[in-house]
């Protein structure tokens, strides 16, 4: 009998000790100690091995390999269990993202085994951050290949939707430039720029057959890169263009600014300092080479299709945006050095559409025949104009085609509706502007301060007008 009810208590208590041990496990945190005392028994009766994977290379160039941890890591679940974990706001400052802490630990598991990655810093004054993989010798021959496979495949996957820009910018002390770089979340595609349909689809098919002819470039002896020249005035569409290159390909963009760099070796420097996959953009490139500069001629042209160009330019793109290559020596545009010239001009009528689709959201409309009309006149406004026209009044795409119409009939290339403009300023009398408007075909400006905007915008390009006129002049002087 006591047997019996000795029986009956033990299956009465065991429920309510396992929940007591479950309880005591998960609530008060002592299943984390429990795991950690387990690692470390573990580690007792195994032999480690430990691989580091730094940031930089031994003459200072960037890993790439680490830069794809880095992203592999940051996508594990198990970084939310780890001991330390920092709170980063991106962007949109309602998304918190959690960041690696230095010295902690980072659990993995592939194929059966366990992998352990710390964050280290190097000595105390270096920047230079180091990634420790802790493996066991009897996995790492049979998994080690396989897992840096793995890391490969999902970072490239992970990179494709977290693009980063790289600006160049100088360190302390005047010392060598570094790449800095923020998210790159810039909208634009193909199917938003305003731009022949013909020209959009040459120039998709050339990039779609640039990333599959490695082998092609191998059995050639040449590096696996493109060049882009991209000209036309200002306001044309030229750095969304690129941008719309990268969302395309997937490629991280490098945006190199010359008056930055110290010297020709430091433009070599940055170049080491680039990744595969990636934009390598120099802007207004024939101004600069008409200004003194630290950087000579020599090494811009090395820089475009030298031998560390060759050795370092794998997959990827170079692109010189100029506003006209008329006054450039013929040197820097020879095939080899420019691969592809793409001409950025005036809108055209299918541009005008293109815009009115992306920004009022309209297909067709029944002032579309007048503003053809005017286009094949003559008239003539940049991209960034008529998109900023089309802004101003997003909210009546009728109002925003008006103010278009009205832009293009002054003088046809802006110049006498910037003087308009100047003329109501100067009055500072915003009923006259209102009627101006009307004579314009549209509904007026409602302030002064929507004309000062928009005049700034034909101010800023008859100003390059005139000068170009000038250089002509001069050159034929």
């Amino acid at each position: 009998m006591f047997y019996y009810k000795l029986i009956v208590l033990s299956f009465l208590t065991t429920p309510i000790i396992c929940f007591v041990i479950r309880w005591l496990l998960f609530k008060t945190g002592l299943i984390y100690a429990t795991k950690k005392l387990h690692r470390k028994l573990q580690d007792c009766f195994y032999v480690y091995q430990y691989l580091k994977v730094p940031e930089f290379n031994e003459n200072m160039q960037r890993n790439e390999l680490y830069r794809k941890v880095s992203l592999y890591l940051h996508s594990l679940p198990s970084l939310e269990d780890s001991d330390f974990t920092n709170l980063i706001s991106v962007n949109n400052q309602n998304d918190i993202v959690l960041s690696l802490d230095s010295n902690q630990i980072i659990e993995d598991r592939f194929l059966g085994a366990n992998l352990f990655w710390f964050n280290n810093k190097t000595e105390p004054g270096h920047q230079t951050d180091v990634f420790l993989l802790k493996i066991r010798k009897t996995d790492k021959r049979r998994i080690l290949r396989s897992y840096l496979q793995h890391i490969h495949d999902v970072s490239d996957d992970l990179a494709k939707r977290n693009l980063r820009l790289f600006a160049n910018i100088t360190g302390d002390n005047g010392t060598k430039t570094r790449w800095k770089s923020v998210p790159f979340n810039h909208p634009a595609t193909f199917d938003t720029m305003a731009m022949e349909n013909d020209l959009k689809n040459k120039i998709k098919t050339d990039l779609e057959s640039f990333l599959k002819a490695k082998p092609y470039y191998r059995r050639l002896g040449r590096a696996w890169k493109r060049n882009f020249l991209l000209y036309g005035p200002s306001g044309t569409g030229k750095s969304s263009f690129v941008a719309a290159m990268a969302n395309f390909l997937f490629y991280d963009v490098y945006d190199v600014d010359l008056s930055q760099v110290h010297g020709d070796s430091d433009l070599k420097f940055l170049l080491l300092g680039t990744t595969p996959k990636s934009i390598i953009l120099v802007e207004d490139l024939d101004r600069f080479l008409s200004e003194e500069s630290a950087v000579t001629v020599a090494g811009i042209q090395n820089f475009m299709d030298g031998i560390l160009s060759s050795c370092c330019g794998e997959e990827r793109i170079l692109v010189f945006t100029m506003t006209s290559k008329e006054c450039v020596d013929s040197g820097f545009l020879r095939p080899g050095r420019v691969d592809v010239h793409i001409h950025f001009s005036w809108c055209d009528f299918s541009s005008f559409k293109t815009l009115a689709c992306n920004y009022l959201g309209v297909k067709d409309h029944k002032l579309f025949p007048q503003v053809e009309e005017i286009f094949r006149l003559g008239a003539s406004l940049s991209a960034a104009e008529i998109s900023e026209l089309m802004i101003a009044h997003r909210n009546s795409p009728s109002r925003a085609i008006k103010s278009v119409i009205g832009a293009l009939q002054m003088d046809g290339d802006g110049r006498g509706f910037g003087d308009v403009i100047v003329r109501q300023i100067e009055g500072n009398d915003v009923e006259e502007s209102q009627k101006q408007g009307s004579r314009c075909g549209g509904d007026g400006f409602s302030t002064v301060k929507d004309l000062r905007k928009i005049y700034s915008l034909f101010r800023l390009r008859n100003g390059k007008r005139n000068r170009t006129a000038n250089l002509a002049l001069n050159d034929e002087g």
